[in-house]
């Protein structure tokens, strides 16, 4: 799934848009960035290179030292910028074969910076002989693997749901619905209290996507898990699939008045302050983006999270659970087997919920010590039992669907297509070669 700022958890954001089309080594050494130019130390060979998004610079920084203390003869040097900075050096140093030993990852499918775009062009190096690999849940393996071979390290998942302001839902009298009847009477009432039931920041591209992805795994994979399968086959398509009722979901939404004045004009930032504030009860987004959301506010623990209902069945609730951003092993590496015996130290289970805490994630695996978010309780449950999906666009073919996704929904919000023309841009946008 895509997001845009550098202050989020990112997966594959700018590629997604088509902005990784460098021209050659030139063009991207020129444009490096100082952020990803200067860093911890000189890059003298010997030394382990790490290039990660910003929002990886947290986790890595917490656990380098630790690692250190058990490997003091191994030095490193990290860089952190912005998703789009990073991603258009590092693919074309890559390519060049002058990459980091251990850079940013995307999860699955889709984009330039993607595990199976680089996968597939040979390089990345195989981490499937680590013992953490094992622990990987099968419905995940398209997010790690390709042909059999594990290529990424990330510590978990993300879920999207709604962050709601539990002040507004108890000014209206009304709780977290569980159905999607539910939701409606839950959206009339905060409305007829004044409150913007929905907070929805179109204007800011990524923030669009939400709401299908989490209506989506109820209108079609909880009815036929293959879809994805059957979309790669051409024997499917997003017009003639459950994809037709997520989409008049979001329409309806729309049509009763549930979201703040033009969304289209409305940021991310602009959501994230109006649901801190009070003057929004939810806004649709993604777990790990909970903690820009607490800092939005006073008062951090008046913010709750819940399983955003696409159904009338509650007992039968399934969720996007997308896999965030993550690490690989360049193939070409100076240091390659320094820099997967650092991997294999992250994929250590204290070390998997070190990572997962700082993002705000799900670990993949979880042990006897973990500890969840407690506002990510009700998650759980649905994720053990097998009704959780990956992010729709980590199993699509090109980094053209995104972006195609984007503007059908704005164009959607902005009475400039219907239903059947939005899928029919996102069908077209499918059929195009990577």
């Amino acid at each position: 799934m895509t997001t845009g700022s550098p202050s989020l958890p990112g997966r594959a954001t700018v590629s997604r848009r088509g902005l990784l089309r460098i021209g050659g080594a030139v063009t991207a050494a020129a444009a490096l960035p100082p952020a990803l130019a200067a860093c911890s130390g000189s890059s003298g060979s010997d030394k382990v290179r790490i290039v990660g998004v910003a929002d990886q610079q947290k986790p890595i920084e917490e656990l380098l030292p630790l690692y250190r203390k058990s490997h003091r003869d191994s030095t490193f040097t990290t860089s952190f910028a912005p998703t789009d900075q990073v991603q258009t050096v590092v693919r074309t140093q890559l390519a060049g074969g002058n990459a980091p030993d251990v850079h940013v990852l995307y999860p699955g499918s889709g984009s330039a910076m993607s595990m199976v775009e680089l996968a597939k062009a040979g390089l990345l190096a195989d981490l499937g002989d680590q013992e953490w690999t094992k622990g990987i849940p099968a419905n995940f393996d398209a997010a790690y693997r390709r042909e059999g071979k594990t290529y990424l390290y990330s510590a978990g998942s993300s879920v999207i749901g709604a962050i709601y302001n539990k002040k507004a839902f108890a000014k209206a009298g009304v709780q977290p619905p569980r159905t999607w009847s539910e939701l409606l009477d839950v959206c009339a009432k905060l409305k007829a209290k004044g409150v913007v039931p929905i907070a929805l920041g179109a204007q800011t591209p990524w923030v669009t996507q939400l709401i299908t992805y989490a209506l989506v795994p109820n209108a079609v994979y909880a009815a036929n898990p293959k879809f994805d399968d059957e979309m790669a086959a051409g024997r499917a398509t997003f017009a003639d699939s459950g994809w037709a009722d997520a989409l008049g979901k979001y329409q309806e939404l729309q049509r009763k008045g549930f979201f703040n004045d033009n969304p289209n004009g409305t940021t991310y930032e602009q959501q994230t302050a109006m649901v801190a504030s009070g003057k929004a009860a939810m806004a649709i987004q993604v777990s790990a983006v909970l903690a820009n959301f607490r800092v939005a506010t006073a008062t951090p623990d008046n913010l709750g999270m819940f399983p955003f209902p696409g159904g009338d069945d509650a007992g039968k609730q399934w969720i996007p659970a997308g896999i965030v951003v993550g690490l690989g092993v360049a193939a070409r590496a100076k240091n390659v087997a320094k820099a997967k015996e650092f991997i294999a130290f992250l994929g250590k289970q204290e070390n998997i919920d070190r990572w997962a805490t700082a993002v705000s994630a799900i670990p993949f695996k979880r042990g006897a010590s973990t500890k969840i978010d407690p506002v990510l309780a009700e998650f759980l449950p649905i994720i053990d039992g097998n009704r959780a999906v990956p992010f729709m666009d980590q199993r699509w073919p090109n980094a053209e669907v995104q972006p195609a996704h984007f503007a059908a929904v704005q164009d959607l919000l902005a009475g400039k297509t219907d239903v059947k023309g939005a899928l029919g841009q996102m069908d077209q946008a499918y059929g195009k070669k990577s």
